[in-house]
């Protein structure tokens, strides 16, 4: 089985798939502070709730946007999986042009999304994710990924309004009844809910117009915490896909599977041992190491 990591600011997500298959997800909260060691304990409660072991999973990939948090998994999976994880980065065969100024500034997680949303709804698209920052992802017609834009998230706009304001309180995100709120509540909920609403159509309409292409002919696809709450209430939003990155990840491994695998054996048969390895391995391994940017 393949376990996958989408480590974000906020949240970690975790897939467990069987082939093609998802066979158990998990959300859990990202914890700088937590060790490799409480991590690895805490996948063995998730695995045992659903009647796994650790010896059902034959490798990782991860993906993260938290550095610390990369090498505290990374150091996990080699101790309690025995597997070196692939980790989404420079190097890595996407099956996806990048049109960006720099790849290296790109974050995994959207490079993620795009190759999956590429794979499941075609081209040209444009990718909303609703995480810690809201994320716009832009692929053309030809599958090159072209940049985007980044918003503050919605939980980080109502945090900030609470901080810097001194009467206006810190509120739960639900749909309020009707735009013109009547009390301070209401009016933070609509001016949240409604407030990005406007500011997804308004983008989705400003990078259509940018690219040449009628709207609809673009198809918006979303992800994240809140991605239900406002396609309810958007006009431009076409799919909702919870386990988009999931299945961006799965993606990506399938398309590097054979390189990291080599790359696993030459790890393993360092030393004395190398001389073991074969030339295909030994070339394959050099490739995956030496590559530096996001390649086809």
């Amino acid at each position: 089985m393949l376990l996958a990591f989408d480590i974000g600011n906020t949240n970690i997500v975790i897939g467990l798939f069987q082939e093609d298959t998802l066979a158990s997800h998990w959300r859990i909260t990202s914890d700088r502070q937590k060790t490799y060691d409480e991590y690895g304990l805490l996948l063995d409660q998730l695995f045992q709730s659903c009647g796994l072991k650790r010896s059902d999973v034959d490798d990782v990939i991860i993906s993260s946007v938290v550095p610390n948090l990369t090498d505290v998994f990374r150091t996990m999976c080699e101790r309690y999986f025995q597997t070196a994880p692939l980790v989404v980065g420079n190097g890595l065969k996407t099956g996806m042009s990048i049109r960006y100024d720099n790849p290296k500034e790109i974050g995994a997680d959207r490079i993620v999304n795009a190759v999956a949303a590429i794979e499941q709804y075609g081209a040209p698209l444009i990718i909303l994710d609703f995480g810690t920052a809201t994320t716009f992802c832009v692929v053309n017609d030809k599958k090159e990924y072209l940049g985007g834009a980044i918003a503050p998230g919605i939980g980080i706009s109502l945090n900030a309004l609470v901080e810097k304001t001194a009467q206006l309180p810190k509120v739960e995100m639900t749909v309020p009844d009707k735009v013109i709120g009547k009390t301070t509540v209401s009016a933070i909920q609509s001016g949240l809910l409604y407030g990005y609403c406007g500011l997804v159509d308004g983008m989705v309409h400003r990078i259509a117009t940018e690219l040449g292409y009628a709207e609809q002919d673009i198809t918006v696809v979303a992800t994240g915490g809140l991605a239900e709450v406002i396609h309810a209430h958007s006009e431009t939003i076409h799919q909702v896909d919870q386990m988009l990155t999931l299945k961006g990840l799965l993606t990506i491994y399938k398309r590097n599977e054979k390189l990291h695998r080599g790359f696993c054996v030459m790890k393993l048969l360092s030393g004395n041992r190398r001389k073991t390895c074969s030339k295909k391995l030994r070339k394959n391994s050099r490739c995956m190491v030496l590559r530096r940017a996001f390649v086809v």
